[in-house]
């Protein structure tokens, strides 16, 4: 079980790095804000398994932090694209 958590681990990680690369080489910026999203739900993947691992169970509240703060940075996003103001 442990092992395989640890190659759940490694795979998510790697997987970071496609993000990345979407993330830099984009070419518009709805394509780079999935690539951020899709990081954001990796890490939180990540930040699940190494409390799994570890037994450190605060590491779930850093997650959960940073999904939402990749929620509301979505919904910026979206409010900008549309061409609506943010306090509309």
């Amino acid at each position: 079980m442990n092992t395989l958590l640890h190659i759940i681990l490694y795979a998510q990680i790697g997987l970071c790095f496609f993000c990345l690369y979407r993330i830099i080489k984009g070419p518009t910026i709805p394509d780079r804000m999935v690539g951020i999203d899709i990081f954001g739900i990796l890490v939180v993947g990540i930040c699940a398994i190494l409390a799994i691992i570890t037994g450190r169970i605060f590491i779930i509240d850093i997650g959960i932090a940073w999904i939402i703060l990749s929620f509301i940075g979505t919904l910026t996003l979206a409010k900008y694209l549309s061409k609506k103001k943010l306090h509309e």
